[in-house]
């Protein structure tokens, strides 16, 4: 891409090669040093890099201590693979700026300087570096431009949550901007990306620099290691930290109500009139669903048959939340493509068709209805 413009209807798209193709929206996947965002002129305000990482796998002819290695900043040397295979490193860098890519010389200085040896390191599979600069897109959406994954965010390895979130604000914008490209919802459906999605990236950019912190090997971030190593042998911590590191306890806030309203739907077994089935399984087709534990045909789905499923179900054994625990069963409850709740209660509440209306159209009048080709399960 070159360049764009956007106007009332559209973006404008520049390609190489004197070429240009016009799009509703354009959505910028285009990693940390995005163009697109460049070129929108959004903000990208954060921290700088402090520290330098090499992360490697390579083969040694000595055999290393494994494990987490304070005094090597990092991790490492572990084996991948049981049974063998080349070692994974993660080292902190003596130095910060870089000009060129690092070598196996890198490495084997690296090595040394962390634990006294290269322990003979050679054939390494891949070698990169990673820093802790940690920034964020002061919106991820800008007129008909969004962004994504690591073109809204970038932060430190620590704790492997990079993929995951891209993956969730994909997911999270993608139902959303079918809708709005389908005309089934407005424009104004696309600002609950921002509005949701922001605050997870920035808390992902709060706990990946917490965990730098505890990378420093000094007497007084060991203290801090210490401290946190006897908060996570207690169960509550634990699960708190866990529920943050794996996005589990991502909570949108969309309103009061039942636990559920916001949060992830559990995957429960479920009995249905087809047999037996998961909750994840019934969002393959990514299109929400309304699930009915109470006695069927307690609701009209007919103005939204086109859009959102009808399945009654039956699910033996309690709810469970990550960190928040058992919850109480709703009698029923509305799941968006995303797998987050957006309505929970009973069927007769007025609250429902709002919700349906809010996050998935407005109801098609009778007498306009086109078939959908989804029968309710019952």
């Amino acid at each position: 891409m070159v360049g764009f413009a956007q106007d009332e209807t559209g973006v404008d798209v520049e390609l190489s090669g004197d070429r240009s193709i016009r799009a509703e929206h354009l959505v910028g996947c285009d990693g940390g040093r995005s163009l697109i965002r460049k070129a929108a002129g959004i903000d990208f305000p954060g921290l700088d890099p402090s520290t330098s990482w090499m992360i490697a796998e390579v083969e040694m002819d000595e055999e290393p201590q494994l494990g987490l290695r304070p005094e090597g900043g990092g991790i490492g040397p572990v084996n991948r693979a049981e049974g063998g295979g080349p070692f994974g490193v993660v080292l902190k860098e003596r130095h910060l700026d870089h000009t060129s890519e690092p070598t196996l010389q890198d490495l084997r200085e690296a090595l040394i300087f962390a634990y006294g040896t290269d322990y003979g390191a050679h054939s390494p599979t891949r070698i990169s570096r990673f820093t802790d600069m940690s920034r964020q897109a002061a919106s991820y959406r800008k007129g008909r431009v969004l962004l994504v994954g690591d073109a809204a965010h970038v932060h430190p390895l620590q704790g492997g949550q990079g993929l995951n979130t891209g993956v969730q604000d994909a997911v999270n914008l993608g139902w959303k901007l079918a809708q709005v490209v389908a005309g089934t919802s407005p424009e104004s459906l696309l600002d609950t990306y921002h509005a949701e999605r922001h605050p997870v990236g920035a808390r992902v950019l709060h706990n990946t620099m917490a965990q730098v912190a505890l990378s420093t090997s000094d007497d007084r971030h060991q203290a801090l290691r210490d401290t946190m190593a006897e908060l996570l042998s207690m169960d509550e911590p634990r699960r708190h930290i866990a529920g943050m590191l794996s996005g589990l306890d991502i909570h949108y806030d969309l309103g009061e109500g039942h636990p559920l309203l916001g949060r992830r739907m559990p995957d429960l077994d479920l009995h249905t009139a087809d047999g037996p089935t998961r909750v994840f399984a019934l969002l393959h087709d990514a299109r929400p669903v309304l699930l009915n534990f109470g006695e069927p045909g307690g609701f009209d789905i007919s103005p939204w048959a086109d859009r959102v499923r009808l399945v009654d179900a039956r699910h033996d054994g309690v709810w469970q939340l990550p960190v928040l625990g058992e919850v109480t069963a709703p009698p029923a409850v509305l799941i968006r493509p995303d797998g987050h709740v957006a309505w929970a209660g009973d069927l007769t509440d007025p609250e429902l068709p709002r919700a349906l209306a809010t996050w998935f159209g407005a109801a098609t009048p009778a007498q306009t209805r086109q078939p959908s080709g989804i029968t309710p399960v019952t």
